[in-house]
């Protein structure tokens, strides 16, 4: 079976690997930990009131198969590209390509939806900054600023990513335990316990809560010690975000009470119940930076899936160019910004947002599938796939879960999921030669 290479032995060669478990534990929170915490809490609240506790412990533990097959495949193939070079390997060219579309177009529509959201909410923070021409303003000097960084290199870039996160984890964390002494009793009362279907349905939001792995994982060309440091920054990672979450789902119930379902702002209304005006201002505050670090990390991580698909030949070549100097993928951060940011000055990704529930679950059962292949094939040795738990059996208990979250999509949602498959097979039918002269 054919296996797609590292990008290319020339480019891939060229990037530096100086990722350690902290800078990459750090990327992990930095794009999972996004925006939608901040309006999460008020659309599980309205599904299940005070049960909402009951969908993140169901989702994390379903999200904890899907990283479980996410780290074995991680620790045993190094490549760049995350979930795009776990699947090439173990599943072939095709699999490969069609995960690199999906990845790709989870990345660029979340990106781009995120930063319309920060321009709006930094409108809001600091009026002068408000309207269209200057939301559109500080959106070009937002992705030139990461663009930047990330062309100077990947450690200057996890390292913003790191201070981001430290600071926006600040007044999450403010709310999530602080928040905890201002719980009223009452409004944590389950009076009727919601049906399994909600429960389900509701989990399936939260998936995307959660999900973030896999883009992450994309510079794992560019990480130290892959085997080891790979595992240790997910499990890091996820047991931090799960319980933070909770934290602050309870925290957002228990002062809102009957009002958090219809909160715009949910997290920043209870920080000014607890604690003030002061309080509300710094959870706005805090969701401007989150939002503002969530683009640095995806500006780090997408562009290197572009990277990866150019250097195995079903993009344009010149998308694998490696920066003379800085040695990083300087031509696909540039592409992957730009395009994010027309999609996000021109609000059309909208109408495709929905089209990045389905991609990320079949991305995951693509990583999923690809793990077992890669233990089954014993790529990367015996060694590598002991340091993950429970690393046999996980694809075994993913697998069937990813297929029942699968079934809460609508028709819509399947046509669309299939439409992006047929284009995506269309044009690797049409690079399939030029990939094939360069494997």
């Amino acid at each position: 079976m054919p296996r797609p290479r590292d990008a290319s032995s020339a480019a891939t060669g060229a990037l530096v690997r100086v990722m350690g478990t902290f800078g990459l534990a750090a990327a992990i929170i930095n794009i999972t930990v996004g925006g939608g915490i901040f309006r999460l809490p008020a659309n599980v609240a309205g599904a299940l009131g005070p049960a909402a506790p009951v969908a993140y412990l169901v989702c994390a533990a379903a999200m904890a198969l899907i990283v479980l097959c996410i780290a074995d495949a991680g620790s045993r193939v190094s490549l760049t590209g995350g979930p795009y070079a776990y699947i090439g390997v173990a599943l072939g060219p095709y699999a490969a390509f069609l995960a690199g579309v999906m990845l790709w177009m989870l990345g660029l529509f979340a990106t781009a939806a995120v930063s319309t959201v920060f321009a709006a909410s930094l409108g809001q923070l600091v009026p002068a900054l408000g309207g269209r021409a200057m939301e559109t303003t500080v959106l070009v000097a937002v992705y030139a600023f990461w663009a930047l960084v990330n062309v100077r290199g990947v450690a200057l870039g996890a390292r913003l990513n790191s201070i981001a996160t430290v600071a926006k984890l600040v007044p999450l964390v403010l709310i999530a335990v602080g928040g905890l002494f201002f719980v009223r009793a009452e409004h944590m009362t389950v009076t009727a316990w919601p049906a399994a279907g909600d429960i389900a349905r509701t989990s399936l939001l939260l998936i995307f809560a959660f999900a973030g792995v896999e883009t992450a994982l994309v510079p794992s060309g560019e990480v130290r010690d892959t085997a080891r440091t790979v595992p240790r920054a997910i499990a890091l990672a996820m047991i931090g975000i799960t319980l933070l979450y909770i934290a602050l789902q309870v925290s957002a119930q228990g002062i809102l009470g009957p009002a958090l379902p219809g909160a715009a702002t949910p997290l920043a209304d209870a920080a000014g119940l607890a604690f003030g005006g002061g309080g509300r201002l710094l959870l706005l505050a805090g969701a401007v930076v989150s939002m503002f670090g969530y683009l640095g990390g995806m500006t780090l991580s997408v562009p290197r899936a572009v990277f990866a698909m150019a250097a195995d030949g079903f993009l344009p070549r010149a998308l694998a160019a490696v920066h003379p100097v800085h040695r990083t993928p300087h031509v696909a951060i540039a592409t992957q910004s730009l395009a994010a940011l027309v999609l996000a000055v021109t609000g059309t990704f909208e109408r495709l947002a929905i089209l990045a529930n389905v991609a990320a679950l079949a991305l995951y059962f693509g990583c999923a599938l690809a793990a077992w292949r890669l233990r089954a094939d014993g790529v990367a040795g015996a060694t590598a796939g002991g340091r993950v738990p429970l690393g046999g059996v996980a694809p075994f208990l993913a697998m069937p879960v990813i297929l029942w979250l699968l079934t809460g999509l609508t028709r819509d949602e399947w046509i669309g999921f299939a439409a992006v498959v047929a284009g995506g097979s269309l044009v690797y039918m049409m690079t399939r030669t030029t990939h094939h002269q360069t494997a």
